[in-house]
């Protein structure tokens, strides 16, 4: 009898790729490669290698692109220092108007009332009274000349100036030790950032552009301006302000998008 030598396993012919499941997972395959931590590592034959299994099994894909964008996130997190500062730029380098970018066209955006618009606190804050607009142009402010970074490869150097989140925290009694910073925007758009990334001296409640009050497309009358995040992390139009433990899904995060999304 004889017997047929086993064929070695990298050497066996491969099943076709499922052309769907990559559509499905093509999100989180970007946000990794975008993030450029495992940049040409992440190939089709590295997450056969990482699963153990042919890429066409959905539930591996899943498993390992999530695995690789949660360990992206804690490697980001872990590099962020208070004492690293973005590049900061001259005046004279300051793009006008700032470029538009929303989830919707320009033409979507619905203006807010400045005069009747409120910041409301919620969470681990000891005064949660809200604030109005006039209340938060009276606070001290600061001024960033700053890249705006925009996961889809386009940047700009913007000039915002507005209170310092961390003295607003400060000043509201927030609780500085608690995990997550969250938002909640006028156009019910989500999202929240870690607390170490609130408290950077880069992060600012951004009131104004060049001088001159925010206006309706960019994010009036109040919104998250910070060096350390992605664009898609610097929330508009805000008008919840909660200081949490507990994590939720924001908007992009559910889009696949990774979470910390740090420069």
């Amino acid at each position: 009898m004889s017997i047929r030598p086993r064929t070695p396993p990298l050497l066996r012919p491969k099943k076709p790729v499922d052309q769907s499941v990559l559509k499905q997972n093509r999100k989180l395959i970007e946000a990794i490669d975008r993030r450029g931590v495992l940049r040409g590592t992440l190939t089709l034959g590295a997450l056969a290698l990482l699963t153990g299994c042919d890429v066409s099994e959905e539930p591996s894909v899943q498993s390992a692109l999530r695995a690789v964008s949660a360990w992206n996130d804690g490697a980001q997190a872990a590099l962020l220092r208070s004492t690293h500062l973005a590049p900061t730029f001259s005046p004279a380098q300051v793009v006008k108007p700032p470029r538009f970018n929303a989830y919707y066209d320009i033409q979507d955006v619905k203006p807010v009332d400045g005069a009747t618009w409120k910041l409301q606190l919620t969470g681990l804050i000891k005064d949660k009274r809200p604030w109005t607009l006039q209340q938060i142009y009276q606070l001290p402010e600061q001024e960033l000349i700053i890249r705006h970074i925009c996961v889809e490869g386009w940047d700009y150097i913007g000039q915002w100036s507005g209170p310092n989140l961390r003295a607003f925290l400060t000043r509201i009694g927030a609780d500085l030790t608690a995990k997550y910073v969250y938002f909640i925007c006028n156009d019910n758009f989500t999202e929240s950032i870690d607390m170490a990334s609130a408290l950077h001296p880069q992060s600012i409640l951004a009131t104004k552009y060049a001088g001159a009050p925010i206006t309706d497309p960019f994010g009036f009358p109040l919104r998250l301006r910070t060096a350390v995040k992605l664009g898609y992390k610097n929330a508009k139009w805000i008008r919840t302000i909660e200081v949490t433990n507990t994590f939720r899904p924001t908007f992009w995060s559910k889009q696949g998008e990774n979470w910390f999304a740090g420069i």
